[in-house]
């Protein structure tokens, strides 16, 4: 099936083939092209062009974007999105002065997840998770990484990853799929057992149904060690899980160094670092992953994502979205939130909140930019003077279309 998208004003978001991520100075661009066309055949990208180039292509649709610009639907690399219920309880603590970490010292937080969770079955805990993800793809994001980590036992950590294997057939978004067995110590475990849990019994079961693509560790203060993280991560990759890391959320707790050690994909949250991360990760394939709406609910520091750009390194942002510390999946904050808090350009969040937040689930390969032979994962915008438009008027509705491999998902002109 062949379809046109016609009479867009700018194209956003071009990146030539084979270029998998954007660093330092490279996320200063995007590529655009104004007065354009896209053609798409089935599921990808087969074209784009100027309007006067078109000429006569027989299609099975068209669809006028009156004006709009195009651009890649954002990824989110980053998301708990599997839970049961909420945590607004929790939320009248943090504003009566609790801390996260107090909070978790008193048996709530991932535990009083993992224990709402525990007594939901998984079909209940299926409907309640695709409404999140119905959520996140109504306003625009068309890749997501879904991590398991308020089962915090076998049992219930493979009802979280059999829920997202449900999931996987009953989105068009791309979905890829972390084990976070290693989110907090299972209540009635000590901090050994649990850790013995985690690498004897849950990562081998893991890996027998394939439920995963990645193995992830909140390596942080109060939560896993240096020494822990290693040997999870080196257990994953034993049963061919690619390592991401939470790192210095709360504290500098070494995980980044742990997570370039093991060839992490990504490293995430990164809300307390100092100058050592950045040069440790200069050189790797290491993603740091920022996530800012976890800074803006918790009230921590934002991510030094200017410095980490200055230093030549890549920056990819994403949602953390989860019922504790950031509680939304929507990318288009998460974007304004870039610029605003973290004084990012327009154009380096929009790379941040694509390509990079792409490659930080390993599939820049095939979304995350406007590129021939990439899935046509697509927003057409109604009629704006430029992409600054959408971080700068943040809560104003920005979106006409939504198209996800190629087909259109919402059409919001109603």
């Amino acid at each position: 099936m062949k379809t046109i998208i016609k009479n867009i004003a700018e194209i956003v978001g071009i990146v030539a083939p084979g270029v998998l991520r954007k660093s330092g100075a490279e996320m200063n661009e995007t590529g655009t092209l104004r007065n354009a066309f896209i053609l798409i055949e089935d599921e990808r990208i087969a074209k784009f062009g100027l309007m006067t180039e078109l000429g006569e292509i027989h299609a099975d649709r068209e669809i006028d974007a009156q004006g709009g610009i195009v651009m890649p639907s954002f990824c989110d690399s980053h998301t708990h999105i599997v839970y049961a219920g909420s945590r607004d309880g929790e939320f009248l603590d943090k504003i009566n002065g609790l801390s996260y970490e107090e909070i978790a010292a008193r048996g709530g937080g991932i535990l009083n997840s993992s224990d709402l969770l525990h007594a939901t079955d998984e079909d209940e805990l299926y409907r309640q998770s695709m409404e999140r993800v119905n959520e996140m793809v109504s306003k625009g994001t068309g890749a997501i990484e879904i991590k398991s980590g308020y089962g915090l036992n076998t049992e219930d950590e493979l009802k979280i990853l059999r829920v997202i294997r449900r999931i996987k057939t009953s989105t068009p978004a791309l979905i890829k799929t972390t084990f976070l067995g290693a989110h907090a110590v299972g209540r009635g475990y000590t901090q050994t057992d649990y850790v013995d849990e985690v690498c004897n019994t849950m990562i081998p079961a893991v890996a027998k149904e394939q439920l995963a693509d990645f193995v992830d560790v909140f390596c942080d203060e109060g939560f896993f060690t240096v020494e822990e993280t290693a040997r999870i991560m080196e257990t994953g990759a034993r049963y061919g899980l690619v390592p991401k890391i939470h790192a210095n959320e709360l504290a500098v707790s070494g995980g980044v160094q742990v997570g370039v050690k093991h060839h992490a994909l990504s490293v995430d949250h990164l809300e307390k670092t100092t100058d050592a991360e950045i040069e440790v990760l200069r050189g790797s394939d290491t993603m740091p992953t920022m996530l800012p709406g976890s800074s803006f609910f918790l009230g921590l520091p934002f991510g030094r994502a200017k410095d980490y750009i200055a230093a030549s390194l890549p920056v990819a942002l994403a949602s953390d979205y989860n019922p504790g510390s950031s509680p939304s999946g929507d990318m288009r904050f998460v974007m304004a939130m870039g610029c605003i808090k973290m004084r990012l350009t327009p154009v380096q969040a929009l790379n941040a909140c694509t390509l990079n937040s792409a490659y930080a689930m390993g599939v820049s390969d095939q979304c995350g930019s406007i590129t021939c032979g990439k899935l046509a994962n697509l927003i057409i915008t109604r009629e704006m003077l430029s992409l600054n438009y959408i971080p700068y008027c943040y809560q104003t509705p920005f979106i006409s279309r939504l198209l996800l491999k190629g087909q259109i998902i919402n059409d919001y002109d109603l």
